[in-house]
């Protein structure tokens, strides 16, 4: 039921990004109270993911100024009047995919690409948005923006969150875990024993990590050129570690060493470095190789060698690990409480929201740093 207190206007703190590659400014804004099937959300944590630093710098979406993070968990604090399924004091995630469960991409169970409830981009679906400061319009991030105090968000984006659950990991399910995990799970047709190589170690890649593990692979090769994520990629279940600046060899000339010649079976990419595109293809098995791709990066663009691809290998891209929030991300979640994935182990820096560009600008750079997260 919808609480019967109307809700009004609030003010609070977010960090606004007023223009590309500015340093954030912790500003006082104005959230509005949700519409009709709106909730808005006292956020408890947020966390930082490299998308956030790509629309950051106005090469994806050049929306300023704008209220960056889409990862987070909150507290509901007020509710739209037809709003059945959520009440004031649920503790939720945002999320920036929905599902429906009736258009045909939700009907089918092979899409996590809802049609009523689709990608939305600095703005509500209705083509406004709920925040504003110093009497100028801020643009969102996805379907809402989680580094402010307070969002508002559609109702449909919202899962309720477990109480077992942590509430930092829950944060990280919002995005870059779980699209790392679902695209092992949901979008290549993988099968026990199958062979994985997951290029780039941050929190999206220990996700592909992860599931290869629980789902049984053979081998998991973990790619990545920063050589501190040696020791945490073997204790996450990488089988076999490369780094490619040690070697004049290419990136697929070693993972299929790696594997006596034959390639992987799929090559999860998670860098957006549009370079490794044609690495990542050659490195799996002729006539059935698959390759997903799932970051976007600075560059949009590359050559593609399209001679590896006639010899029966696919590539397939993905939002969000092609998971369903309403009938897929519990999924994760009980395996989060069960600790058969243990989270914690992917959070290497806090701040508070005061701090945040210590941990957008400095943390995030350092060596060591895997996953960020905001405490509010």
């Amino acid at each position: 039921m919808a609480d019967n207190t109307t809700p009004g206007v609030i003010t609070c703190k977010a960090a606004v990004a007023w223009k590309p590659l500015e340093p954030l400014k912790v500003e006082e804004i104005q959230v509005q109270p949700p519409k009709p099937t709106e909730v808005r959300i006292k956020m408890l944590y947020a966390s930082i993911c490299h998308t956030d630093t790509v629309c950051w710098t106005g090469i994806l979406y050049d929306m300023f100024p704008r209220v960056l993070g889409h990862e987070g968990v909150g507290v509901i604090e007020s509710v739209g009047e037809e709003v059945r399924d959520l009440k004031v004091g649920d503790t939720v995630m945002p999320l920036y995919v929905g599902e429906c469960g009736k258009c045909p991409n939700c009907a089918s169970g092979k899409s996590n690409f809802c049609s009523k409830y689709p990608l939305t981009l600095g703005l509500m679906a209705d083509g406004t948005t709920r925040m504003s400061a110093k009497g100028q319009q801020l643009y969102q991030l996805f379907s809402c923006s989680t580094w402010s105090q307070y969002a508002v968000i559609e109702s449909n984006y919202v899962v309720k969150v477990d109480p077992k659950l942590s509430l930092s990991g829950a944060s990280l399910l919002t995005c870059g875990f779980t699209t790392g995990y679902g695209s092992v799970w949901k979008v290549v047709n993988f099968e026990k024993g199958s062979s994985v190589a997951v290029v780039g170690l941050g929190a999206v890649g220990f996700g592909a990590v992860k599931a290869a593990q629980i789902l049984g692979a053979s081998k998991i090769i973990g790619v990545d050129i920063n050589e501190t994520r040696r020791d945490k990629a073997k204790a996450l279940g990488v089988t076999d570690f490369i780094n490619p600046k040690s070697s004049d060899k290419t990136m697929s000339q070693l993972i299929q060493e790696a594997t006596g010649g034959l390639g992987v079976d799929c090559c999860i990419e998670c860098t957006g470095v549009p370079s490794l595109l044609n690495e990542a293809i050659s490195s799996t098995k002729v006539g059935s190789g698959e390759v997903v791709l799932i970051s976007a990066g600075d560059e949009q663009n590359t050559e593609l060698n399209y001679v590896p691809l006639l010899l029966g290998r696919t590539v397939k891209g993905t939002i969000y690990g092609g998971v369903r929030i309403h009938s897929d991300l519990h999924k994760i979640v009980d395996k989060c409480i069960s600790k058969e994935i243990d989270l914690d182990e992917i959070i290497t820096h806090e701040v508070s929201l005061a701090d945040v560009n210590k941990g957008f600008l400095e943390y995030m750079k350092q060596p060591d740093c895997v996953k960020v997260i905001i405490k509010f």
